[in-house]
């Protein structure tokens, strides 16, 4: 990357303004050891969420809030958002962060589980926008059931799908990144979607249900 690239780069990703609803939310991240998305990928979800007009949002990883948050100012005040994470601590740092951002208690849904057995449980074609920031090894089934819990024209956001720059390089031949690598290109080769890779953050990956 280019000396100018990098600064654009930087430049985007610290444009947005978080205020003290998000940076208490990352704080909180912080405090349980969970790397919550970048200023610029919240920018980009609150964008995708407002954008789709979603109203059924699922969200695999909590992220502690910060993604719950910001997908929640771009949505509908009718619109509902299910989290998804096995960890109970993660769930109420989400469910703090909600609260503090001033969405009412029947706008979000939290379920404590593992992905792969929660998703399966939810109805097919019921929802406008999946969001994917979990485990990584069990991306791709949790890709599958994203793009069955969809309905047409809805939106599938992938985070870290550039694995830290690993997943352009062809020399990087850890477990993580040969998944992600696998999952990009399936996504990119499935007649079900139409895709892009943003270089937003660690890389973001999203893709339509057509």
């Amino acid at each position: 990357m280019s000396a100018d690239k990098s600064t654009s780069w930087s430049y985007a990703e610290d444009l947005p303004a978080e205020d003290d609803v998000l940076l208490r939310a990352r704080e909180r991240s912080f405090e349980l050891g969970v790397t919550p998305i970048s200023a610029g990928v919240g920018a980009v979800l609150t964008v995708l969420a407002a954008a789709s007009k979603a109203q059924t949002v699922v969200e695999v990883g909590s992220g502690a809030g910060v993604s719950g948050v910001c997908l929640l100012r771009g949505l509908s005040p009718q619109a509902v958002l299910t989290t998804i994470d096995v960890d109970v601590e993660h769930l109420k740092a989400a469910r703090e962060a909600f609260l503090e951002s001033g969405s009412p208690a029947n706008r979000t849904r939290t379920i404590s589980g593992r992905a792969a057995d929660v998703l399966p449980r939810l109805t097919d074609a019921a929802y406008d926008l999946v969001f994917i920031d979990a485990d990584k090894p069990n991306f791709p089934g949790y890709v599958e059931q994203a793009i069955r819990l969809l309905k047409s024209g809805g939106t599938l956001v992938i985070n870290d799908a550039l694995d830290k720059d690993r997943v352009s390089n062809p020399a990087a031949r850890d477990s993580t990144t040969v998944v992600l690598r696998q999952v990009g290109r399936a996504i990119r080769d499935d007649d079900r979607l139409a895709s892009a890779m943003l270089p937003t953050g660690n890389g973001l990956l999203v893709a339509v249900k057509k």
